[in-house]
């Protein structure tokens, strides 16, 4: 029946017992129903009756989940709602509101909750039916029947967190299928790229990093002397590698710190040098080194040793070594090559791109770990090298080698800081022999005991006056000018000074005296020389020496070669007049001097000189090499006249090159002494020279011989040098004796 009709008849009601709690039921609390006071079964239910219950007066004690869930009614309530409105709202008399009323307004007369109904029939059926009492002020004091003691109020629980709403089920579904339609949707599109858009490239990638490179080292050409005799070749060797894959593989128990310290006495390389290759690291692009040579040009006696050791991710394998059969036999011309088999001095380093040829590369496909060998019939690539060509030069090793021996003693005897000894044949420009001093061994260039200027080239590197040696270009450049004719004589003074520089004649003449031109030579005449270069003035002279190939390059061949310095006349100062034309304040090379010489051996015709006289190739054929560059500078007749003037340098007594003199060949030539300059000032001690050639009436060879010692002029120093390098080149070559004896020359007229 409807809630607002009339409760069914009274039904007399059990009485309650003595001490069950003031006319409640303890267990459910006071209400009505069981003597209790207030209306409603179980008043302490939020919403259907007054306060919650307590047991014995104490703590409220809240209906639990499953009261609740019995107590839903059809309207819709539910337990989240009945804890939302804790605790329930009353009426000004203190009653709950029922919850069919809340948010309804005041509950109208004659209505009521089902709880009110109850209680009213209750009370009418004992004749005590009272309108519940209005409620002024605090609500009245309740007090328990059972035992007679007013009843304490109940705390005012807490109110309990609000419950999370619960989520849609149909929105979830939907996220989720579109979160999964869109990771399924990468997934593919990765997958398609992987497998058509990159598949080439990520093949390639897994294939490199698969791959090994090994290089194929290319023989590099030989170097030969004139008539084919080596002078340094590449011979078999061992190379020594580790893979650092396998040398740095705890796993096989490889230790890298053991295995550096075993072949640092076989190699001859300390440990901290060898430990960075054995260790596994990468290349700059990521891939890790699996090849590291360790040592090449190994003897194979000393790989025979490093093999028995058998040590992880160490092995040997062929290569080759440069072999320099004569040690220091040329060495400062020849140069030397690195591990690398690459040129780093010398004429190994000026024709590396030719000598070194073309490298081969061997590429194999690999497996991993324990399969880490070549894959049969995997990927394999090869490039043969190809051998480089080889030097066929102008020298002669044995004129060479006589050379270096006659000037290492003689420089040894007068304690020399450096010589050098130059051999040209004039009319073509080959030099024969080029030796230095000091020198070095070229089959262990790296000898600490080995300084750097002893690996340069002398005759090329080091630049000096020529002194007394330069006058013949000076009467050279007077004779083509016309300025004095070979009869020609020349007035002198013992001395001569000139914007406070004083020049001294060594074999000073009285004032006045006219010498000829032989007499100044062989007495080389600083005044007589002066003489002739104020008539032939600064423009010419620096022309000639132009001419005559000083002050630039010679292009020999070996690289650092100097240009030597001459001054043009607008840099001459007041003193140049008084010292140019005598060859101070000149600087040139030993080579130098030689190719001027040779101009004048060769009839006024200046040829470059030049160390390679042919290339052969890998096969065996011979390519001469190019033409030399060649240019006129004085007339044959000058230049035959000239050299007659340089025999009297050898011949008349007390002349400056007597020590110069060959018995039965006629020598012409001039001596020298000056200084060197270095950073600016010039070093202690003088430059001997002595530059000649033999035999005088057709010269074959031309010589060059050049020393800084602490004291001595080129008659002295360089001139017995000269003697014996021209007199040993006559005979090897075979040079007949000259029929003819030289002229007879006056000192003056």
């Amino acid at each position: 029946m409807p809630r607002s009709a009339e409760p069914p008849p009274y039904q007399p009601r059990r009485p309650r017992q003595p001490g069950r709690g003031g006319g409640g039921n303890a267990r459910r609390g006071t209400g009505h129903g069981r003597g209790g006071a207030a209306a409603g079964r179980g008043a302490g239910v939020p919403g259907r009756g007054d306060a919650p219950a307590t047991r014995g007066g104490g703590r409220v004690r809240r209906p639990s989940a499953l009261s609740e869930a019995r107590r839903y009614t059809p309207r819709g309530r539910t337990v989240r709602e009945v804890w939302q409105e804790w605790p329930p709202p009353r009426h000004k008399g203190g009653e709950p509101v029922p919850p069919s009323r809340r948010g309804a307004g005041p509950e109208p007369a004659g209505t009521g909750t089902r709880q009110q109904s109850r209680t009213t029939r209750t009370r009418a059926g004992a004749g005590q039916s009272q309108p519940p009492p209005a409620r002024t002020g605090a609500p009245p004091r309740r007090r328990a029947t059972g035992a007679g003691r007013p009843a304490r109020r109940p705390a005012r629980p807490a109110a309990p967190p609000r419950p999370p709403r619960l989520a849609d089920w149909r929105r979830r579904l939907r996220l989720a299928t579109v979160v999964a339609v869109v990771m399924f949707s990468l997934i593919g599109l990765r997958l398609v790229q992987l497998q058509i858009a990159d598949s080439d490239s990520l093949a390639a990638r897994g294939l490199r990093d698969r791959l090994t490179d090994v290089i194929l080292p290319a023989p590099r050409g030989a170097i030969y002397d004139r008539n084919g005799a080596v002078l340094a070749r590449s011979v078999e060797a061992r190379l020594v590698y580790a893979d650092p894959g396998l040398a740095d593989d705890p796993a096989k128990g490889a230790d890298p710190q053991k295995t550096a310290a075993k072949l640092s006495p076989l190699l001859g390389i300390p440990v901290s040098d060898l430990l960075p290759r054995l260790r596994r690291h990468k290349w700059p692009d990521g891939r890790w080194v699996r090849f590291e040579y360790l040592k090449r040009g190994v003897d194979v006696s000393t790989a025979e040793a490093v093999d028995a050791l058998n040590l992880p991710g160490v092995r040997t394998d062929w290569d080759e070594r440069r072999d320099v059969p004569g040690k220091d036999l040329a060495a400062n011309l020849i140069g030397f090559t690195g591990e690398d088999h690459s040129g780093l001095e010398g004429l190994e380093a000026r024709y590396d791109d030719l000598l070194r040829g073309v490298d081969g590369k061997r590429t194999f496909e690999h497996g991993q770990g324990d399969l880490n060998k070549e894959i049969p019939g995997g990927y394999h690539s090869e490039t043969a090298p190809r051998p480089g060509s080889s030097l066929q030069l102008t020298i002669d090793r044995d004129l060479q080698y006589y050379a270096q021996v006659t000037l290492y003693a003689a420089m040894r005897k007068v304690k020399a800081d450096w010589g050098a000894a130059v051999v040209m044949t004039p009319h073509n420009g080959e030099v024969l022999a080029q030796a230095s001093y000091p020198t070095y061994n070229a089959a262990d260039p790296l000898n600490p005991q080995t300084k750097p200027t002893d690996r340069q080239d002398v005759a090329t590197a080091v630049m000096a006056e020529p002194g007394s040696s330069h006058k013949p270009i000076t009467l050279a450049a007077a004779l083509e000018e016309g300025v004095i004719k070979p009869d020609s004589t020349v007035p002198v003074k013992p001395s001569l000074t000139r914007a406070g520089v004083t020049r001294w004649d060594t074999h000073p003449f009285p004032s006045g005296t006219e010498i000829t031109l032989p007499a100044l030579l062989a007495f080389s005449s600083n005044i007589g020389a002066i003489r002739i270069g104020d008539k032939l003035g600064a423009e010419k002279l620096y022309e000639y020496e132009r001419k005559f190939g000083l002050g630039s390059p010679t292009g020999e061949g070996v690289p650092g070669e100097s240009s030597g310095l001459v001054q043009p006349p607008q840099n001459w100062s007041g003193s140049s007049s008084v010292s140019i034309p005598i060859g101070l304040g000149v600087a040139v090379t030993p080579l130098q001097m030689a190719a001027a010489y040779a101009a004048i051996a060769n009839d006024g015709t200046w040829v470059q000189p030049h160390l390679v006289r042919a290339v052969v190739a890998p096969d065996g054929k011979s390519t001469p090499a190019a033409a030399p560059t060649t240019r006129r500078v004085i007339s044959p007749t000058n230049a035959a006249a000239l050299r007659t003037m340089m025999e009297a340098v050898v011949t008349m007594e007390g002349a400056t090159g007597r020590s110069a003199a060959i018995r039965g060949y006629r020598v012409a030539g001039k001596t020298g002494t000056g200084e060197q300059v270095v950073n600016g000032h010039y070093a202690p001690g003088e430059v001997a020279s002595f530059v000649g050639m033999a035999p005088a009436d057709a010269p074959r060879f031309v010589i060059a011989v050049f020393a800084h010692t602490p004291g001595g002029g080129g008659g002295a120093v360089a001139g017995p040098v000269f003697r014996d390098i021209m007199q040993f080149a006559l005979a090897r070559y075979h040079v007949p004796p000259t029929g003819t004896k030289p002229p007879t020359f006056k000192i003056s007229r």
